[in-house]
């Protein structure tokens, strides 16, 4: 195991560090009860990855989440997964219940004007989507983590706080659920994998934090409904009434997405609205009826983007959407979190077994690349999407001739699969 870093990681830029000296007026602070080399906050996909990948280096690590085990294995969110994330998660054995269980998708469905367009991407690219939600991978990487290789992760933790992450003396305090007192860890360094609500992205100082954001200006109503999949892979309903979308979530349960106005009340929308829309805006000729069901969840979905640069401050490494948000579009938030765990965990990994720090170093850079990339295609995607219930008729003009090239041109096909899918530069 190194020691501790010699360089303050500021920016992307390697900076001289020299500690300075604790004023003399100021109190001492609490000793630590404990050291350890990363502590992880949060136990998200991000998270657990690192965390998983970090322990089977070798390399220490704690994890802090602020709810209960059975809350993150229970909490719905998205379930699509690109290929590279998977064989990436193969290559770390992180994938094998994902590769036992889930499904796989090669064509998504456009629904427009009355008609079915399907979309094989597969046959494009040679990649697919594997099916499957994200409660079923945190509980598989729970599993990894605590149960198969003996990880040290620490639920119903409140109160976290950073201290001192620009020092080369990072700690982190949090109250104990059990006793009710205050602990601190001493560690080189914080791993940010908390949310977009989480305490490590509000860490950060205002002048280091420089937030990009994007709103979309609608809503999205997000179901999920206890009935098996309508259809056999993802359908997008473009309709002047507002988007719509069909997602399946396995054998019994669907995701749906209706659009709507931003800060709507999902009480406005009662199960008898919620299927007649569905069925005005995803029915056409020749498509089998929608399966019903009991409506599990609804929640409004308000479409924003942003993005967080540098993603990286002294001693905290932010992941996952704790440093970026991709509105749910086109399914990449899972994988974007995955992707900066793995090259996280590379870089600490490096640094450990070798001193190397080009890696934590470069982070943030070779992270946003990425992030950057997804903003764009989401950005045009939503477009496309929305521009016909826009009431604009330029944005409706260009949503239209973007669907035209989609399904008239093999260059704009094959830029779209490849978006789509992720396969650019991928790991």
């Amino acid at each position: 195991m190194g020691g501790a870093l010699t360089v303050r990681l500021h920016n992307d830029r390697m900076i001289d560090s020299s500690p300075a000296p604790f004023p003399a007026s100021f109190p001492a602070p609490v000793p630590p009860l404990e050291h350890v080399p990363v502590v992880v906050v949060g136990a998200g996909p991000a998270g657990l990855t690192l965390a998983n990948v970090l322990r089977d280096a070798a390399v220490d690590c704690v994890v802090l989440e602020a709810e209960s085990r059975e809350f993150i294995e229970q909490r719905p969110r998205a379930g699509f997964l690109e290929e590279w994330a998977v064989r990436a998660l193969e290559r770390h054995k992180l994938a094998g219940r994902l590769l036992e269980r889930a499904q796989t998708h090669s064509e998504c469905e456009f629904r427009i004007g009355g008609e079915r367009h399907r979309f094989a991407y597969a046959e494009v690219t040679g990649k697919h989507h594997f099916v499957y939600p994200q409660p079923l991978l945190v509980t598989d990487l729970v599993r990894e983590y605590a149960d198969v290789k003996g990880g040290d992760i620490r639920f119903g933790a409140r109160g976290v706080e950073l201290h001192d992450v620009d020092t080369e003396a990072p700690s982190v305090s949090y109250t104990d659920p059990a006793s009710g007192e205050r602990r601190r860890i001493a560690c080189d360094v914080v791993a940010g994998c908390d949310g977009a609500r989480g305490v490590t992205r509000a860490s950060l100082p205002p002048e280091r934090a420089h937030i990009a954001r994007l709103d979309h200006g609608v809503g999205w109503l997000a179901l999920l409904a206890e009935a098996p999949p309508s259809s056999d892979c993802v359908v997008f309903g473009v309709h002047p009434r507002g988007f719509a979308a069909h997602m399946a979530r396995g054998p019994q349960v669907t995701r749906y997405y209706l659009e709507c106005p931003p800060g709507d009340d999902p009480e406005n929308w009662p199960d008898e609205r919620v299927w007649s829309e569905l069925r005005e805006r995803l029915s056409v000729a020749g498509a089998p009826p929608l399966t019903e069901g009991r409506l599990m969840e609804k929640r409004v979905l308000d479409m924003h983007n942003y993005v967080v640069q540098p993603m990286a401050y002294g001693r905290l490494f932010l992941a996952g959407d704790a440093a970026h948000l991709v509105a749910p579009i086109a399914a990449k938030g899972m994988n974007l979190a995955l992707h900066d765990a793995l090259t996280l965990a590379e870089a600490l990994v490096a640094y450990y077994r070798t001193g190397e720090t080009g890696g934590l170093r470069g982070y943030s850079a070779a992270c946003l690349r990425r992030v950057w990339e997804y903003q764009e295609f989401s950005e045009w995607f939503a477009e496309l999407l929305h521009g016909p219930s826009s009431g604009d008729p330029f944005r409706a003009g260009n949503a239209t001739a973007r669907l035209r090239r989609l399904f008239g041109s093999p260059v704009a096909a094959a830029a779209f699969a490849e978006s789509y899918i992720g396969s650019g530069g991928a790991m």
